[in-house]
């Protein structure tokens, strides 16, 4: 008999198996420092562009008032238990409802983390006789949670409607034996390439193939859309998504999520979702400061306004200057360059080592073998003198990675 920690000790993982060299500098590095576009990384002042702090509520004085103020009046532990048993209150349901308002959706339901929401709201809503169909692109949530499906699952290539149709088709037959019904599921805007869900494409499929659409929109949500409405709302077809789900991590720079829909399925939701049954009810403090992120987001657009004025000089600047972004078609900006993981690691340390920036690494398994993804996410709290230090500084390491500076055998370490 083997023991299960030895293939562990064997095989940490394509990106574990870095780990040696990589952990606490290029994976699990500590950003110190007031939350915001410059913070401190081992001892030095960078400029960040790894905090999915869209609209700059995270340390905005009006959210940390609201926290603290909550804080306060119910420290941490309020409500206790899972909501069902005795974690429920009138704050939980008018978040809900202000939601609801806000996405135009019939009801809400408050979910106490994206990931774990994501994942299990996808778990209740298919049975094994349903069959699901996913963009194959989808976020790692999203992807464990067709792995807890117990029926049939297929998966289209990314924004390819050819292939959709394909599944769909693939779906249906099945669907006809089983006596099933057809789910599909997508993000509203992609994280790592920044472009978006085809979401009116698919809708239009709907009338042939009468499917029921999931659409995660972590990164759409308070940013894309009339006022933040999301990334449906954009693309005119909020009315044609059957399940929004939303989290509070990225323009709400908080924790929790939320999933909104027809009021039934809400309800079978809150009856039938294993992590929120069992799991404690949100936090008072969590919620108050839910509640005045998304009024601020409804009714301060003079934030959204500032993200898009620096996304859109970054991204301008950066074309313009021969560098790769990609398909974006949001906030989400990918630098993408040719090179191995060692040459990526070189173009790291020089990147905040010499150049005082600090960015997000991407390479394989994540992105294509000999790609170099830098993710750079632009806030309402950088300014254009940002935007123009980092055009400058990227312009450079794109010169010495194809010069070859960067080369190496291993991967870098610190």
């Amino acid at each position: 008999m083997n023991d299960i920690f030895d293939k562990i000790r064997k095989d940490l993982g394509p990106i574990g198996r870095h780990a040696k060299n990589s952990h606490g500098y290029f994976s699990f590095p500590k950003l110190e420092g007031e939350l915001g576009a410059h913070m401190t990384f081992r001892g030095k002042e960078v400029l960040v562009w790894s905090l999915n702090n869209y609209l700059g509520l995270a340390n905005h004085p009006d959210v940390r008032a609201v926290d603290a103020q909550a804080a306060k009046d119910w420290g941490m532990a309020y409500p206790m238990g899972a909501r069902m048993m005795s974690g429920q209150t009138k704050y939980h349901e008018q978040l809900e409802d202000a939601l609801s308002d806000f996405l135009g959706k019939e009801d809400t339901f408050l979910l106490n983390y994206g990931y774990q929401g994501c994942m299990s709201a996808i778990e209740a809503l298919l049975s094994r006789h349903d069959v699901l169909v996913y963009d194959s692109e989808c976020h790692a949530c999203m992807i464990d949670g067709a792995r807890l499906h117990h029926g049939k699952r297929f998966v289209f290539k990314h924004n390819d409607m050819e292939s959709f149709e394909k599944q769909l088709e693939h779906a249906r037959k099945i669907t006809e034996q089983t006596g099933g019904g057809i789910m599909v599921m997508t993000e509203g805007v992609f994280g790592m390439a920044g472009d978006q869900g085809k979401l009116k494409e698919i809708v239009s499929y709907k009338a042939k193939y009468n499917f029921r659409l999931f659409v995660d929109d972590a990164h759409g949500f308070g940013m894309m859309g009339r006022d933040g409405r999301g990334t449906a709302d954009a693309q005119g077809v909020m009315d044609r998504i059957d399940v929004y789900f939303g989290t509070f991590a990225k323009a709400m720079a908080s924790i929790g999520a939320f999933v909104s829909g027809p009021e039934d399925v809400m309800m079978y939701l809150r009856y039938n979702m294993r992590s929120q049954t069992f799991a404690k009810s949100l936090p008072m403090p969590i919620v108050i400061g839910a509640l005045k992120r998304l009024e601020m987001i409804r009714t301060m657009p003079e934030l959204s306004r500032k993200l898009w004025d620096i996304t859109q000089a970054l991204q301008t600047g950066l074309k313009a200057a021969g560098l790769d972004i990609g398909v974006t078609n949001s906030a989400v900006t990918p630098v993408m360059m040719h090179g191995s993981i060692p040459e990526a690691t070189n173009v790291v340390l020089d990147l905040r080592e010499n150049h005082g920036i600090f960015c997000s690494i991407v390479v394989y398994p994540v992105v294509p073998k000999d790609t170099i993804l830098l993710r750079l996410i632009p806030t309402a709290v950088h300014s254009l003198e940002d935007v123009a230090r980092t055009i400058t500084s990227f312009t450079e390491v794109k010169k010495k990675l194809e010069a070859g500076a960067y080369k190496a055998e291993t991967v870098a370490s610190m």
